[in-house]
């Protein structure tokens, strides 16, 4: 099960002079090859033990703050995050032999910002952040389903639905940065922007061994 990668490198002339640049142009080819979801990211956390875990996220936006997603604070994730900042993202874009690896620190966003995208989100969508209670046990999918019905209820559409106190934003500030392009006889490239206040970018670039 391997595949013989042969696509166009990727070299230090071509990169732009910030990570969040050089995202934007990827992640703009990502959704020109029609990739089915291309801003899912696998979310990596760890617990105060040192524990990790793993799961796959829809990245929300991303600007020169860093990259932002949504979740339950009290999910296994949001309860990593209050505990052990650190984080890795990793947008798995295999279809063009290409991934990002983004490690940074986790804040969370402010309540307004949360509020905004809550507004933004489908309705069915707002009533499940409510009716989820994210990595907690539940007795059965008909107890879930429940929840959901009797918030339905509540708050019919076209009703303003609060955005849960217990749910909202997370921004990844960007520490390093790493673009892989894959290449013919696994020689790829990976191209690394590490943060650096005394470089003229704020950014030091580094190639690392495939």
């Amino acid at each position: 099960m391997r595949r013989q990668y042969r696509a166009t490198g990727l070299l230090e002339a071509e990169l732009a002079a910030d990570p969040i640049q050089q995202f934007t142009r990827w992640f703009v080819d990502a959704q020109h090859a029609g990739l089915d979801e291309p801003n899912a990211m696998v979310v990596s956390t760890a617990d105060e033990a040192g524990r990790p875990s793993m799961r796959t996220v829809l990245l929300k936006g991303f600007d020169e703050r860093g990259f932002v997603f949504y979740t339950n604070y009290e999910s296994r994730k949001g309860r990593d995050l209050t505990v052990n900042p650190h984080i890795a993202l990793l947008f798995p874009w295999h279809p063009i032999a290409r991934q990002v690896i983004v490690t940074g620190t986790a804040v969370k966003v402010g309540r307004d910002e949360t509020a905004a995208y809550f507004r933004s989100r489908p309705h069915g969508s707002q009533l499940g952040a409510w009716a989820s209670e994210q990595s907690r046990p539940v007795a059965s999918r008909e107890e879930l389903e429940q929840r959901y019905a009797d918030l339905a209820a509540r708050y019919p559409e076209g009703e303003g639905v609060p955005a849960p106190p217990f749910w909202g934003g997370f921004r990844v500030a960007p520490q390093s940065v790493e673009f892989w392009q894959g290449r013919e006889n696994r020689l790829h490239d990976r191209l690394v922007y590490d943060a650096d206040p005394t470089a003229p970018t704020g950014w030091r670039v580094e190639r690392l061994c495939p």
